[in-house]
Protein backbone atom coordinates (compact mmCIF):
# COMPACT_ATOMS: atom_id res chain seq x y z
CA UNK A 1 0.00 0.00 0.00
CA UNK A 2 1.36 3.35 -1.31
CA UNK A 3 2.63 5.65 2.11
CA UNK A 4 -0.02 8.45 1.83
CA UNK A 5 -2.88 5.89 1.39
CA UNK A 6 -1.48 4.69 4.40
CA UNK A 7 -1.67 8.11 6.27
CA UNK A 8 -4.54 8.89 5.35
CA UNK A 9 -5.65 5.83 6.87
CA UNK A 10 -3.92 5.90 9.95
CA UNK A 11 -4.96 9.74 11.04
CA UNK A 12 -8.79 8.88 9.87
CA UNK A 13 -9.15 5.66 12.28
CA UNK A 14 -7.21 7.83 15.38
CA UNK A 15 -9.88 10.37 14.39
CA UNK A 16 -12.57 7.59 14.66
CA UNK A 17 -11.13 6.24 17.80
CA UNK A 18 -11.42 9.67 19.09
CA UNK A 19 -15.16 10.38 18.23
CA UNK A 20 -16.07 7.09 19.89
CA UNK A 21 -14.52 8.03 22.67
CA UNK A 22 -16.41 11.80 22.31
CA UNK A 23 -20.03 10.21 21.92
CA UNK A 24 -19.05 7.89 24.89
CA UNK A 25 -18.07 10.70 26.71
CA UNK A 26 -21.69 12.31 26.14
CA UNK A 27 -23.17 9.06 26.85
CA UNK A 28 -21.31 8.81 30.65
CA UNK A 29 -22.10 12.20 31.16
CA UNK A 30 -25.55 12.06 29.75
CA UNK A 31 -25.68 15.28 27.58
CA UNK A 32 -29.05 16.71 27.22
CA UNK A 33 -30.25 13.08 28.64
CA UNK A 34 -28.93 11.25 25.95
CA UNK A 35 -27.96 8.24 27.71
CA UNK A 36 -31.97 7.52 28.39
CA UNK A 37 -32.83 8.38 25.09
CA UNK A 38 -30.78 6.00 23.57
CA UNK A 39 -31.73 2.99 26.33
CA UNK A 40 -35.67 4.01 26.70
CA UNK A 41 -36.14 4.18 22.98
CA UNK A 42 -37.31 1.79 20.31
CA UNK A 43 -34.76 4.41 17.97
CA UNK A 44 -32.20 4.89 20.33
CA UNK A 45 -29.38 2.07 18.90
CA UNK A 46 -30.42 3.47 15.45
CA UNK A 47 -30.04 6.78 16.48
CA UNK A 48 -26.43 6.11 18.43
CA UNK A 49 -25.17 4.37 15.14
CA UNK A 50 -25.78 7.57 13.41
CA UNK A 51 -24.37 9.95 15.96
CA UNK A 52 -21.13 7.83 16.22
CA UNK A 53 -20.74 7.12 12.18
CA UNK A 54 -21.06 11.13 11.59
CA UNK A 55 -18.87 12.19 14.35
CA UNK A 56 -16.24 9.32 13.30
CA UNK A 57 -16.21 11.41 9.65
CA UNK A 58 -16.13 14.47 10.91
CA UNK A 59 -13.40 13.61 13.20
CA UNK A 60 -11.45 11.31 10.75
CA UNK A 61 -11.79 14.16 8.09
CA UNK A 62 -10.40 16.78 10.56
CA UNK A 63 -7.32 14.60 12.06
CA UNK A 64 -6.75 13.68 8.26
CA UNK A 65 -6.54 17.90 7.77
CA UNK A 66 -4.81 19.01 10.19
CA UNK A 67 -1.95 16.17 9.98
CA UNK A 68 -1.39 17.16 6.12
CA UNK A 69 -1.25 20.81 7.15
CA UNK A 70 1.23 20.57 9.83
CA UNK A 71 3.35 19.08 8.23
CA UNK A 72 7.26 19.98 7.60
CA UNK A 73 7.62 21.06 4.60
CA UNK A 74 10.17 23.93 3.33
CA UNK A 75 10.81 23.20 0.01
CA UNK A 76 9.99 27.45 -1.24
CA UNK A 77 13.41 28.16 0.41
CA UNK A 78 15.15 28.32 -2.84
CA UNK A 79 15.64 32.04 -2.71
CA UNK A 80 14.64 31.82 -7.08
CA UNK A 81 12.30 34.53 -8.34
CA UNK A 82 11.39 37.86 -6.66
CA UNK A 83 8.81 39.49 -4.31
CA UNK A 84 6.19 41.38 -5.77
CA UNK A 85 4.96 44.35 -4.06
CA UNK A 86 1.54 44.76 -2.39
CA UNK A 87 -1.16 46.42 -4.16
CA UNK A 88 -2.81 49.42 -3.22
CA UNK A 89 -5.25 52.00 -4.21
CA UNK A 90 -5.19 55.26 -3.85
CA UNK A 91 -8.29 57.56 -3.70
CA UNK A 92 -8.78 60.05 -5.99
CA UNK A 93 -11.06 62.93 -5.74
CA UNK A 94 -14.11 63.05 -8.06
CA UNK A 95 -15.81 66.45 -8.67
CA UNK A 96 -19.74 65.97 -8.07
CA UNK A 97 -22.06 68.42 -9.42
CA UNK A 98 -24.90 70.00 -6.83
CA UNK A 99 -27.59 71.41 -8.68
CA UNK A 100 -28.87 74.82 -7.21
CA UNK A 101 -33.18 74.02 -7.75
CA UNK A 102 -32.08 70.15 -5.82
CA UNK A 103 -35.44 70.15 -3.51
CA UNK A 104 -33.11 68.18 -1.23
CA UNK A 105 -31.04 71.27 0.06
Amino acid sequence: MPDHIRFILRHAAFGFVLAFVFVGMLLAFDVAGLWHLVTHTVEGPIALAVLTVLCGITFGSAQVGYKIMTMADDSDDDKRGRRDGVFTLDAMPVPVRIRSDDPRR
